[in-house]
């Protein structure tokens, strides 16, 4: 697992994140988790890379818990069991890309 936090004041859009991941040879795809969600237990056959282009998203990756907010980016390995949960008041839009 490997998390890089988005330093920079100004927070990129979700086009910005598109073109990032387009650029690394990833085809992204958008993933919206409203509020109050829980997604448990989760586990994909490839590395799955997120960037949170709005609001807040837990993670608990293979017992990691991690609060992940706008611009944050995290790489998870294959088959690594993960809980999603956005526990604010608004929509959790993350920008997502597999790696085979």
């Amino acid at each position: 697992m490997i998390i890089t936090r988005w330093q920079a004041e100004l927070t990129p859009s979700a086009q910005d994140l598109n073109r990032i991941l387009l650029a690394e040879g990833v085809e992204p795809f958008e993933e919206v988790i409203e509020p109050g969600a829980e997604l448990k237990d989760v586990r994909v056959p490839f590395d799955e890379i997120r960037i949170i282009a709005e609001g807040e998203l837990l993670l608990d990756v293979a017992g990691n818990k991690l609060l992940l907010r706008e611009g944050d980016r995290i790489l998870i390995p294959a088959n690594t069991r993960q809980t999603k949960r956005n526990q604010s008041q608004k929509n959790c839009i993350c920008i997502c890309g597999h790696k085979l």
